[in-house]
């Protein structure tokens, strides 16, 4: 059977160095933006389920220690109020410093900033690399589309009539360049657009998370308390 010269193979045997480098280039890119789709949502499925977990288990607990131990370690929310446990402490133990300087609203609510912005940069981390391949990738492929196009009109110069089986090859390698290069980026976009998404509803229950903290911190009490949860009182 003959093989076709639109087909795969022929790109790998006929092209040369250029085609071949953008081919792995094509990729290289694709395989790092699954990587980075793949690993992202389930950074995004965990804390999903650790902010479900902070809206109900941690305030069903009696006091903030309980409420972390509900919480669990490697959860970004439970790293969020202990960063305001630990300003309360510190804040405590140096009265006679701080509270010339700041009050206990001002330096809980620095601190509680601090670690959301912490967990918010975790979940912006890899997503440059999605932005980057969706909107590179098409040029690229467009990129060895013009090679394989420059390759189809030296052949025509060179055999000095546009044969078919002339041009096939580097058309070939046009149109195929220009499929990869597509199928790279269309996942990208698509996977950056949903993680985006998924990441702005995280940080939403993060910041939502910090205020209760906060309230709880400075007055004693959760700002709003859901119906059927408990007050969480503070540590001292």
């Amino acid at each position: 059977m003959q093989s076709s010269p639109y087909g795969l193979e022929t790109l790998w045997t006929q092209g040369d160095f250029v085609t071949k480098g953008v081919a792995f280039l094509l990729i290289a890119m694709s395989i790092a933006s699954w990587y980075v789709i793949v690993t992202k949502a389930l950074q995004l499925w965990r804390y999903g389920r650790a902010g479900k977990a902070a809206g109900h288990e941690f305030w069903d607990t009696t006091s903030v220690n309980e409420g972390l131990t509900a919480l669990g370690k490697d959860n970004p929310f439970a790293e969020i109020a202990n960063a305001g446990v630990v300003a309360m402490r510190h804040h405590n133990a140096h009265k006679g410093h701080l509270h010339d300087q700041l009050s206990v609203s001002d330096w809980v609510t620095l601190s509680l900033r601090q670690a959301i912005d912490e967990a918010a940069g975790k979940l912006q981390t890899g997503m440059a690399v999605l932005a980057s391949v969706g909107s590179s990738a098409p040029f690229v492929g467009l990129f060895g589309t013009v090679w394989g196009i420059y390759h189809a009109l030296v052949s025509i110069g060179t055999a000095g009539q546009a044969s078919i089986d002339k041009v096939a090859g580097p058309v070939g390698e046009a149109l195929i360049m220009t499929a990869l290069g597509l199928a790279v980026a269309i996942p990208a976009t698509f996977g950056y657009n949903a993680l985006v998404r998924g990441n702005k509803a995280i940080i939403a229950k993060m910041n939502k998370f910090g205020f209760d903290l906060h309230a709880l911190f400075v007055t004693g009490a959760r700002a709003e308390q859901t119906e059927g949860a408990k007050l969480v009182a503070v540590s001292k």
